[in-house]
């Protein structure tokens, strides 16, 4: 067993919904499942809406790890579904949706915590352990985030969105700020996951997030828009 599982005497709860379209990212999961000393018997896969309902409706679940983007449907309503099926049962949501509205309509719904897919292995299991303990793990950025717009809120008055987003030197994190420079010096996805000794699916995850703070559908563009800001020089 994998020095990264719970101790002998922890008893594991199952079985375990895991709800993911994406294969790679099925299996990236699984595999952190295992090292946590989950059994293959014990784990329960689904790469839609319809298919976790279909599995829900057999059988109650201690555990789900819930995607919100599935090809037929959101996830917030699987949150919602399985939270009035059985309102002990632990929900945790890995997905790349990073949005305030989005995070809170899950939360709201029933998720007991919330995790960004672009963490690396450690975070994502670590967060799992929080969540077989009673914790509600919270993305960093997301907490980060939400805080950041409370402020905001109380001073809205005037103001044009141009001159908001002009009071933000930099929308990006400082890993996605480093990534882009990588981006601008010209290397690849897999260039930048061997520099950074990183997954490269990690890194695909944090362009995606820079196109959309950026609001651009590009790396030249990102590079560009980025420039323009004074994230890059």
């Amino acid at each position: 067993m994998s020095t990264n599982a719970l101790p002998a005497t922890s008893i594991l709860p199952t079985p375990v919904l895991l709800v993911e379209d994406q294969l790679p990212i099925q299996g990236r999961l699984l595999n952190i499942l295992f090292d946590l000393g989950f059994g293959a018997d014990t784990i329960h896969v689904a790469g839609t809406l319809a298919d976790a309902r279909r599995l829900a409706s057999i059988r109650p679940f201690a555990l789900a790890l819930v995607d919100l983007g599935l090809p037929d449907g959101n996830g917030i309503e699987l949150i919602s579904e399985l939270r009035q099926r059985n309102p002990a049962q632990s929900i945790l949501v890995i997905s790349a949706w990073s949005t305030q509205e989005i995070i809170l309509r899950a939360l709201k719904a029933g998720a007991t915590g919330y995790l960004l897919k672009e963490r690396d292995d450690l975070e994502v299991m670590l967060s799992i352990r929080s969540v077989l303990r009673g914790g509600a793990p919270i993305d960093p950025f997301i907490a980060r985030h939400i805080l950041a717009e409370l402020p905001q809120a109380k001073d809205s008055g005037g103001g044009s969105a141009e001159s908001a987003r002009s009071q933000q030197p930099s929308v990006l994190t400082a890993r996605e700020a480093q990534i882009l420079a990588l981006v601008a010096d010209g290397k690849s996805n897999r260039e930048i996951a061997e520099h950074l000794s990183i997954s490269r699916y990690t890194v695909e995850c944090h362009i995606t997030h820079i196109y959309r703070k950026l609001e651009v559908s590009s790396r030249t563009k990102a590079i560009n828009e980025a420039r323009q800001r004074g994230i890059l020089q």
